[in-house]
This record gives C-alpha cells, structure tokens and sequence, in this order.
C-alpha cells in the first residue's frame, strides 16, 4: 500500500508540472508564415503541367528554410509551391528545382515509401488547426504516392490509403509534382477558414532536408507546432454527400500438407463490404460487413530470445482512420487497447467505428466489433466495445478517457472454461505538448474488472521529456499491477515498477563531414512490487551523423536480470533456466547506416557479449539493398545468432534471412515477393503479391503464401488468393 500511495503521490506532482509547462508560450510559433489561397476560376488538369491561367495567379510559398544539415540558413534548393481549389478538391503545385547536375534518387515507385531515401516533396496539413492531428500527402520524384493521417503532433501513419492523384513530371531543371485531393478525402472544421499548412523538400543529391516554414532541426517536418497557416479566401467547401461504398469480392484456394485428412484443396470465395459514412466533414462512420485482410502484408518475422511477446503493427484499414484515439493510449508496453487482439484467427462478422472531431477541442472515437465463435477452440462469440474521448487543453495537449468492454456471449463455465465472461478496462490519461513542442509527457492510470480479481488490477505511468537542439532529457515510470488485465490490449509484463532516465548531448562542429555527435545515457530498471530489483540495463552509447547522412554509433552496456519465470534462453523447446536466477552480463555493440545517395545501400549491426548461464551471444544483423530506378528494388535482410552456453543447452546458432524484390513498373502496378527463413522456427516462408491499383483507391490483389521445412523444402501450407476492391462515391 506504501509503494502504490508513493508512486500515487509521484503521479499527481508530475501531472502538476506538466500542466503548468502547457500553459506557458501558447502563441503558435510560425503564425506569421501565411500563404493564401483562392478558388480556381478555370478547371485544372493534373498532368504536372502548371500552366493554367489559376496557377500563374495563385500565391507563391518559396523561400523555404534549411532544416537539415543546419537549421541557421536559408535553403539552397529552390522549391516553388502553388494552392487552390474548386468545388470537390484542392489541388497543389510543387515545383522541385535542381541545385546539383544528375539524376533524381528514389528506391522506386512502390507506394508510401521510405522518407530519407527518396527525393521527395511532401504536404502536411492541420485541418483543424489544433497542432495535434492532420493529413500528409506527397510523391517522390520518380512520382509514387505517399499519403498518411497525422497524429501526436507530427507523427506519420503511412498505413492510412484513401482516395486522390497525383502526377509527377520531369523536367530538365527540375521535377514537377500536380496533385488533387478531394474534400471528401480529408477531415476538416465546418466554417474554419485558416489550416495548418507547411511543406517540406528532401534533395539527396545535396543532402538538403528545408521547409516553408522553419522546423527546428530536432523536429521532424511533419511537426504540427511549425506549421504556417494557409489563409482561405472562404471557408473549404461543405460536401453535401460524402459516402463511399467499397466492396469486395474473393476467391482463393488454401491447402494443409501437415494434415492426413486434408488430401485436397480447400477452396473459398467470399464477399464483404466496408462503407465510409461522413457524418459531418470532420466525424466519419465506418462499417464493416464479413471484413478480409488477406492481402496485408505479413509480419516480418524476428528471431525472438525474448522472455516476453513480441509487437507487431497493427496494418488493416478498418482500424486506421483516427486509429491514435485507440491504439495509442497508454505507452509502448502499457497499452489498454491493441486491435490485433480482434479477428487475428477469428473471423469478424460486423463492426462500425465512428470517429473523429466534434469541434476544435473534443475528438472521439467509438467501436464496436462482432465476431464468431469457434467451437473446436471452445471460444464464445465475442463482441468488443471501445470508448475514447480526448479533449484539448492549453496550446497542444490533450486529456484522454478510455473505455474498453470485452464480453463473452452463450458464455457457458463448462465449455468455455479457457476465457473469461468479461474483461473490462478504463483509463484517463493527460499528453503535455508544449507549443514549441520542446516539453513533451505523459501521465497515466488504467484499472481493469476481470470474474474474481478485486486488488493490483491497477496501473499508472508518467514520463516528461526535454528536447533541445543540444540536449535531450527524460524520465519514466511505470506500475502495472500483476492482476492488471487487459485481454483487448498489449501488456506483455505485470507486477512491476519501471524507472528509465534517459540523457542526450549532441554537438555540431563546423567545416567537417561530421554533422553531429555525441553521447546518449540511458537506464532502465525494474522492481517487483516490494521494490525489489530484478531487472538493471545501463547503456551508454556514442552516436556520430555524417553530413552525407551516413550514421555510425558504438555502444556498452552491463544487465542484470532475476527471472521471475523459468525461461528457456533460446527460445527453442530445450529446457530452462530456474525461476529467482540471477544472471549478469557485459556486452558492446557497433552500427553503421551507409548514406541513403547511392544505388547500394546497406546497414549493420554488431553485438558481443554474456548471456545467460554465464553463456556469451554474438550477433550480426545487417540490410542491403540494391535498387535500378525506379523500377527495381532489392533488399536482403539477415539476423545471425551465436549462443554459447553450457549443457543442456551447448552452442546454438539462429539464423534469420529474408530476401525481398520489388518491382515497380509503375505507380499503380507492383509486384512484391519475399522469402523469409527462420531457423529457431524451422520454416521458410514465400510471400508474392501483385497489385494493380485500376483506379483510385480501387485495387486488385493476387496474393500467393507458401510456408516450408527448410531442412527438406517440403510444404506445410499453401493459399492462393484473388481479390477485388472498389471504391464507389455516393
């Protein structure tokens, strides 16, 4: 009780300081960078010509800021940029001049691709002008799409697809980027006649990273507090009907080699439909009817020596849009909400989300997800209800509430004795945003209502953190409980109390090929709930960034760990370590990323040390990637582990390899294959997919899985699938 009060006390002190930072420099930053914007007289083609008569009249955004290497100068790369709209969509303009004689660098055309490798020119847009959420749009010079909803203030969900084009044209002084973007695309405030608007250029041949409005250079672009302002001459246009239908049709084939009784394939076709219902231009309905995923990537596999689950994103569509309302509340391993615990192996019948802004200040977000019963499992049908609220307050943070509400229907104690009748979970949460945005946190409380547990089914966490160009300060905490429950979340440990400190220092000589340097400390230590140690990492680290963009860091660190469950320290069926072990280690580590300018590129990781048992563990991870562009893309990724320990384990070596080939013969048709072989699971596994985007947001996906005993290469499963997207505007 004395270390639940502690912590209790420690909880509501950080919550006082947070609040009381908010509420200092609340004047938005850039509030003088306006550019206006007016509506089209004439019609616009997007074909990456701006040469209508609305164009040469439209306010001019030029003059952009050096944000990288120095955030001190004006930028060398000329970058003109033109706004305006008429009654369905707003249209851009980008003009993308050289500075240095050659070729344009991109990975290829494949949709939604990686920011520094690409010469790029995005758009990002707070629509609400709240400095929190937005849309960013953009393409690469070779013309593939980049579009993704914004969410804490700068950060890019790429996983977000919606409906818009664009066309890229290269010239011989520069390229040219035309786009349009419909209305209905997009969320924004009824009436509200000045957005958040900034865009930002890469140009690798210069390795030159500048903005219309100046970022700071520890900020990313995308940060929301350095927006501009985009002055309308009238409020945006009011979508009288704003519905989008989009069905989907599928046939494909699955087949068990494992299985005596299975000698034939199991053919499938299925249909489903998912509809977008915008109720107001700012809060979207979403429904779902017999929902599929199958043509979603599939997890990129990892050696796991881990003693707790391991994370995989969250990549289907349903769950996207304003998907930080769900998915984000809570921290990293503290999350009351996690969707891939929905439908993953269970089929979903029905679901309907509705989500977004009320007015400037309150957004929500409600869910609710049906799905079937197993009876092989002994798993009830399930129906699962979310909850969240978040209201603004100060210049950029935000109070959050949550609701979670798992429920077991025809739940019977007999037949499903593995599950739970109900599993319930509330939290309130306050996110510090400063509007510099140098002063960020967090503070936390979650509870949850699981048959038969009345105490430690609590948890809390706060964390505050400093950002300066120099110097990077945070601290954290974290309380779980070990009766906190959350079925519908991510909580991988409990029953512990977590402090992690955290130090940066960089410095910027002049006149080198050294951009930046400097050392990063950092600890993380937990305690059981009688505050007994049994977890200490230490860390001290060394990073140097070149101005090619190349980075290397070396790094030393000494563990400390006394398990709390026996664990087998490969991870591989063998036997395990005693519960209450101790186990101390040293281990150093190197890592090297080359400069994103050439056609080769790679990375490699390094690390040596103890283990377990007094073993010792070696480990090489690396990618490198060769690409013809536009067109071709290949990356070769690998993990090798070498594990010494003694009898009954002895010597084990993991390796992780994966392959992976991109072909992108334009920006709306790709082909995508990989094999990934992984030695601790004993399995190869094939994945190839075409797409062919016929149309705006509308696609046809052939998806071909194989998985393999990589000692003999025979098959343990195989599935073809043909699916059929359309995306239909009322």
């Amino acid at each position: 009780m004395i270390v639940r009060a502690n912590h209790t006390f420690i909880l509501l002190f950080v919550i006082l300081q947070l609040c009381l930072i908010s509420n200092t420099s609340a004047q938005k930053k850039n509030e003088n960078f306006q550019i206006a914007i007016k509506k089209a007289i004439g019609a616009i083609a997007v074909d990456g010509i701006v040469n209508e008569p609305d164009w040469q009249s439209a306010a001019v955004a030029t003059d952009f800021y050096m944000v990288l290497p120095m955030d001190t100068s004006a930028a060398k790369v000329r970058t003109v940029v033109r706004m305006t709209y008429d009654d369905t969509n707003l249209f851009l303009s980008a003009e993308c001049f050289h500075a240095l004689p050659g070729p344009y660098m991109v990975e290829s055309l494949r949709r939604d691709f990686i920011f520094g490798k690409n010469d790029n020119f995005l758009l990002f847009m707070d629509t609400f002008d709240d400095q929190t959420n937005g849309f960013s749009f953009g393409a690469n010079a070779a013309g593939a799409q980049w579009d993704g909803i914004m969410y804490e203030g700068g950060k890019v969900d790429l996983s977000w697809d919606n409906k818009w084009i664009s066309v890229v044209k290269n010239e011989e002084d520069r390229w040219v980027l035309e786009m349009a973007i419909p209305f209905k695309t997009i969320r924004y405030k009824k009436g509200i006649d000045k957005w958040g608007i900034n865009f930002s250029r890469l140009d690798l041949k210069t390795t030159e990273k500048s903005s219309w409005a100046p970022v700071p250079r520890q900020f990313p672009t995308a940060s929301l507090a350095y927006t501009g302002i985009l002055v309308w001459d009238q409020p945006p246009p009011q979508i009288s009907s704003n519905i989008s239908i989009i069905p989907y049709a599928l046939t494909g084939a699955t087949r068990n080699f494992q299985s005596a009784s299975e000698t034939s394939p199991d053919y499938r076709a299925d249909v489903g439909v998912d509809a977008k219902i915008a109720l107001t231009t700012s809060l979207n309905l979403d429904l779902t009817v017999n929902p599929d995923f199958s043509q979603v990537e599939v997890d990129r596999q990892i050696t796991n020596l881990d003693r707790f689950e391991l994370f995989f994103p969250e990549r289907r569509q349903f769950f996207l849009e304003n998907g930080d309302l769900f998915a984000n509340f809570g921290y990293q391993t503290i999350r009351p909400f996690f969707s891939r615990r929905i439908g993953l192996g269970v089929p979903i019948q029905y679901g309907a989300r509705l989500s977004g802004k009320i007015n400037k200040d309150w957004r929500i977000g409600m869910m609710n997800i049906q799905t079937e019963k197993i009876v092989n499992d002994s798993l009830p049908s399930q129906n699962f209800s979310v909850l969240a609220v978040q209201r603004r307050v100060f210049a950029r943070s935000n109070i959050g509430a949550i609701i979670i509400n798992k429920e077991s229907l025809g739940y019977s104690p007999e037949e499903h004795y593995r599950h739970n009748k109900y599993n319930r979970n509330v939290g309130l949460e306050y996110n510090l945003a400063s509007s510099n945005n140098l002063w960020t946190g967090k503070a936390l409380f979650l509870k949850s209502f699981t048959p038969g547990v009345t105490n430690r089914d609590m948890s809390h966490a706060a964390n505050l953190q400093y950002a300066s160009k120099y110097w990077t300060l945070s601290w954290q905490h974290e309380y779980v409980g070990r009766n906190y429950n959350a079925e519908v979340g991510y909580v991988p440990r409990r029953g512990f109390v977590k402090v992690s400190p955290f130090l940066t220092r960089l410095f910027f000589p002049k006149g080198t090929k050294v951009l930046s340097h400097g050392p990063r400390i950092f600890s993380t230590t937990f305690f059981n709930e009688s505050m007994e140690s049994t977890d200490n990492e230490n860390v001290l680290l060394y990073l140097v960034t070149f101005r090619t963009q190349a980075v290397a860091s070396a790094w030393v660190a000494n563990n400390y760990i006394k398990l709390l469950q026996p664990f087998d320290p490969t991870n591989s069926g063998l036997d395990t370590l005693a519960r209450s072990s101790v186990h101390r280690w040293k281990a150093w580590g190197l890592e090297y990323y080359s400069k994103p300018q050439s056609v080769f590129t790679y990375l490699v990781t390094m690390r040596y040390g103890g283990y377990y048992a007094n073993g010792t563990r070696l480990n090489f991870t690396w990618e490198a990637g060769y690409r013809v562009q536009p067109y071709v893309s290949f990356n070769l990724t690998g993990t090798y582990n070498h594990i010494q320990l003694p009898e009954p384990w002895g010597n084990q070596t993991f390796w992780l390899v994966g392959p992976r080939l991109d072909i992108t013969l334009t920006n709306k048709f790709f082909i995508t294959a990989f094999t990934q072989y992984n030695e601790q699971a004993n399995n190869v596994n094939l994945n190839a997919r075409i797409q062919w985007r016929y149309r705006p947001a509308s696609d046809l996906f052939i998806v071909y899985t194989d998985n393999y005993f990589p000692e003999n290469f025979n098959v343990k499963n195989r599935a073809l699938v043909l699916k059929f997207t359309y995306w239909w505007n009322l």
